[in-house]
């Protein structure tokens, strides 16, 4: 596990500034009004929301605090601030042995704002607070009064229980800093910014500075009455608010329990390969012909790859391009059987078909088209028999039939297929294979380039992620089938699968989904520099669909960093780019079906169509 994703789990951890979190988590969420929620108090708390908010209002007889958001509120409802918070309060401490939660060191803020005079509110809440002292001594709650709050030459006389929160901008003594927990204001107090886009650049330094000078201070930062939404969270944490003001608990909640997996971050870059076109988009016949496939990958993957490589990407430079509609015979949205069995028969056929058309049929495959001529392999980032490599070797209407799929792999003319092997595998198909001429490995450092053999490369560093330990193994797979395939003497056609970027999607997670499209990134590197030697190859590559409904909200060139949110964690209708590179490559411009790849393939080779 990469270090930085260690750092990815750090929260605000104390109830001042110190290190500012890179990913925030819901001990940075501030209840404003807490009291209008549906359910005061509980709603906040069961989020575990590092601050909370009530308004008081005092009442002289008989002596009561009552919770309201304006005294007219008063008279139609009253409901006490023992009733709604410090009752349930006092009986999660107790509960937790004096802690507020059952993680014993997460720390709560109960803000109460005074909306009556000071002096009698605060003589009446300290009483009230006297008769709780599980409260009162819990070390890791903090009692903050804002509002009607008394001059502060006089904090310092209050009990070691009562804090207070500070006024952005005010200039206080070190006796009254020392009882000022969190200083706050509204954020129109520096800009009138309405939550879309980003705060003017002419008013975004000053907001910079007050925070920097509260944080000069120890003390935590938060502006009430800013917008509230997944905009302003993310520009709040840009500028490392401590807590964000919300009205909606629920949403801020799960925007902020997500986050970890929603953002890729620090991450190194790598060097991209520059083509010399010598031989892009010229009209001549196609020897060789490399597909590179990554599954699930739309133009947000892409750009969340370029953005996290610091603003640049081999695939960029790839400069014939176009688009592929992805629906399949029998459903809007496709899955990864149609998808590739598209691109490897020319045919729209049903969800979950696997190079068969939508009765079921058998359908003739590019390496089955092209055989004895050209020769060809398989190489993915995962299980061999999954929909996207079967595609290119299989016949079958289900595509976890693996077994099966096996079967078929014995009878295809593929020279090799590599990748992650399966447990429906077993010792008769082994057998079978072996009969079939394929020698069968569990190591890609086995498998010997200069031999005539057929391999099943079933190794199970291939099925990990990137993240996990894979290293640059479908980088080394990509070298070893080219110098196979080169050897024959023959043209070759190889499909190459990042297969974990649709994992990354459907796991809904970012930096997943990030370090395999930096993966493929390189591999796509090779892919160009071996057509810029070779002159006669022709790369494609494009994608089989969009998994995640990926958006991009949050990133930063310089330091590599993403964020985003997925709207699903299963694949989606959005076209998939198509980028090509070398002799007709010109051929895989604008806008088609999916099925037309497998045309141009066949018209770049010089092969009649069907």
């Amino acid at each position: 596990m990469r270090m930085r994703r260690i750092f990815c789990l750090l929260i605000l951890s104390g109830f001042t500034a110190g290190a500012q979190p890179v990913v925030y988590n819901t001990s940075n969420a501030h209840s404003h009004n807490d009291y209008e929620q549906p359910i005061p108090f509980l709603d906040a708390y069961h989020q575990q929301f590092g601050s909370i908010e009530a308004d008081v209002f005092y009442q002289a007889d008989p002596e009561e605090l009552w919770v309201a958001h304006t005294a007219a509120e008063l008279s139609t409802q009253k409901r006490s601030l023992d009733s709604l918070y410090l009752l349930p309060l006092s009986k999660f401490i107790r509960s937790n042995n004096g802690s507020v939660w059952k993680e014993k060191d997460r720390k709560l803020q109960l803000m109460i704002d005074l909306k009556t005079a000071a002096a009698p509110t605060l003589s009446l809440l300290i009483k009230k607070l006297q008769q709780y002292p599980e409260i009162i001594n819990c070390p890791v709650l903090r009692i903050v009064i804002s509002g009607n709050r008394p001059d502060p030459s006089q904090y310092a006389s209050y009990p070691s229980f009562i804090w207070f929160d500070g006024e952005i901008g005010t200039r206080y003594s070190s006796e009254a800093l020392g009882k000022i927990a969190m200083m706050s204001a509204p954020l129109q107090q520096f800009t009138s910014w309405n939550g879309k886009g980003r705060i003017p650049g002419t008013e975004m330094p000053a907001i910079e500075q007050a925070i920097a000078d509260v944080h000069a201070l120890n003390k935590t930062v938060r502006f009430w009455g800013a917008p509230d939404n997944i905009n302003t969270w993310y520009t709040m944490m840009r500028l490392k608010v401590d807590y964000i003001n919300t009205d909606h608990i629920q949403p801020l909640a799960a925007f902020l329990n997500k986050l970890p997996q929603r953002i890729s971050y620090n991450n190194p870059s790598h060097d991209v390969y520059t083509p010399t076109y010598k031989s892009d988009g010229v009209d001549k016949p196609v020897k060789n012909v490399i597909l590179l496939i990554g599954d699930g990958m739309g133009l947000p993957q892409v750009y969340a790859g370029y953005t996290a490589n610091h603003g640049k990407l081999t695939l960029f430079n790839m400069r014939n391009t176009g688009l592929s509609r992805t629906s399949s015979h029998d459903h809007y949205i496709t899955d990864s059987a149609p998808g590739s069995t598209a691109f490897s028969t020319g045919e729209k056929t049903n969800n979950r078909f696997v190079g068969v058309d939508h009765t079921g049929a058998r359908l003739p495959l590019i390496p089955e088209l092209i055989h004895p001529k050209m020769v060809s392999g398989i190489i993915t980032s995962g299980d061999i028999t999954d929909a996207t490599p079967a595609d290119f070797y299989a016949h079958r209407m289900a595509r976890d039939s693996s077994a099966a799929i096996f079967g078929d792999l014995a009878a295809s003319p593929v020279q090799f297929v590599m990748g992650s092997g399966n447990k429906a595998f077993n010792p008769s198909l082994r057998e079978q294979l072996q009969q079939k001429g394929f020698t069968v490995t569990g190591l890609l450092d086995s498998v010997n380039t200069t031999s005539k053999q057929k391999w099943v490369v079933m190794d199970p560093v291939a099925g990990k992620p990137v993240a996990k330990g894979r290293g640059p193994w479908l980088g080394n797979a990509f070298t070893k089938s080219v110098e196979m395939l080169s050897s024959s003497g023959k043209g070759f056609f190889l499909m190459t699968e990042a297969a974990q970027i649709d994992h990354g999607g459907h796991d809904n997670n970012l930096d997943w989904l990030v370090t395999e499209m930096l993966d493929f990134d390189q591999v796509i590197a090779k892919a160009l520099q071996f057509a810029d030697q070779n002159g006669e190859t022709l790369v494609i590559v494009t994608a089989d669909h969009e998994t995640g409904g990926l958006t991009l909200l949050e990133g930063d060139y310089a330091t590599g960093s993403v964020s985003g949110q997925f709207s699903t964690d299963d694949h989606t209708a959005l076209p998939v780019p198509v980028f090509a590179y070398g002799p007709r490559s010109q051929l895989f411009r604008g806008v088609y079906e999916n099925t037309e790849l497998f045309r141009k393939i066949l018209q770049a080779l010089g092969m009649k169509q069907k």
